[in-house]
């Protein structure tokens, strides 16, 4: 393994993750847990050491499962919390409460003894804001993290769903308490979905903050939805935002499976080492189902686009406006 290709640093920080993170999004209802222990098992063989949930994920049995199946996975083998890179979340409604959701001070150090309590650990790696609360300020929320932080709790703080400037003003506030701050943020970005390249990712390049891409796939639309629909295989992408997405942007997507034919690539490498190939991006955030999916993402890491073939792409899937970081997007 090509550790410096395979392993980057999170953002300004000193720590080591993996380009590709577990996403367990599908952790109870698509994946059921002995396949979810068998799958962490797998993608932690190959190096893939970040794991990435959040408190709410499980829904589909009860919000807080997911972390209970990863719970139940990470004291089985002695030294395996020592291995990972374990990151979860905090902010979406866990339940009919007021104060169940959020990022109050209340609410954040009590999720996060929650999750403690379902991931059977004593800390968590990266801790992230799931989405942005308007009614709190950053006083409060650093005052909660910074606890955590003190109390051996959290080792890191990050955001998700964040626009460039909630990261400048989050930021900002750390700084002037002389707290770490933002680590990372994630962001949904993919060759469909291309807004982050306006602000979140100067944003995050100026204050030194990863990115970590959610759907690097658009739920499975690039990863060859149109003949998986064809053959009767497709999962994720006959479903969600990508049968949404598919319905208005077929012809592209036919026309995209066929470049990717042209130069004999697999859609969902293709689509997965766009992502990689940005310089801002630190990792993409994958959701396999089954160890073929794992391998075919680790694959993409080995795949260079050339030049021609990234303005192809750019040509099916153009940027917004003029390309790059706003306002230059859209200054004639």
């Amino acid at each position: 393994m090509d550790h410096d290709r395979f392993y980057t640093q999170l953002g300004r920080t000193g720590l080591k993750i993996s380009r590709l993170a577990l996403g367990t999004v599908n952790f109870g209802g698509r994946v059921e847990e002995p396949e979810a222990h068998r799958l962490m098992d797998y993608a932690l063989a190959k190096g893939i050491n970040l794991i990435d949930t959040a408190n709410m994920y499980g829904w589909r049995v009860h919000r807080g499962y997911t972390e209970e199946v990863i719970g139940r996975w990470l004291p089985a083998r002695p030294g395996r919390r020592d291995e990972v890179v374990l990151a979860t979340k905090v902010g979406n409604e866990m339940g009919a409460g007021p104060n169940d959701r959020g990022l109050s001070a209340r609410h954040i150090i009590a999720a996060c003894e929650a999750s403690l309590r379902r991931l059977r650990t004593d800390w968590i790696d990266l801790y992230q804001m799931h989405r942005i609360d308007r009614a709190v300020g950053w006083d409060e929320v650093w005052q909660a993290m910074e606890q955590l932080v003190s109390d051996g709790k959290v080792r890191y703080v990050g955001s998700s769903n964040f626009a460039g400037w909630h990261l400048a003003a989050a930021q900002e506030s750390a700084r002037n308490r002389h707290f770490l701050g933002v680590a990372s943020e994630q962001c949904i970005y993919n060759l469909t979905t291309r807004f982050a390249e306006a602000e979140v990712l100067p944003a995050a390049r100026a204050y030194g903050i990863a990115v970590l891409a959610w759907s690097p796939l658009h739920g499975g639309l690039l990863g060859g939805a149109v003949r998986k629909l064809a053959d009767g295989t497709a999962v994720k992408s006959a479903q969600g935002r990508a049968l949404e997405a598919l319905h208005a942007q077929r012809d592209t997507i036919v026309e995209y499976e066929r470049f990717c034919a042209e130069i004999g690539r697999d859609p969902a490498q293709v689509g997965l080492a766009w992502v990689l190939a940005h310089a801002e991006v630190t990792a993409a955030v994958i959701g396999p189902r089954t160890p073929a999916h794992v391998d075919g993402a680790i694959e993409a890491l080995e795949v260079s686009l050339s030049a021609a073939e990234l303005a192809r792409l750019d040509a099916l899937f153009p940027p917004l406006g003029r390309g790059g970081p706003a306002p230059d997007a859209w200054l004639s």
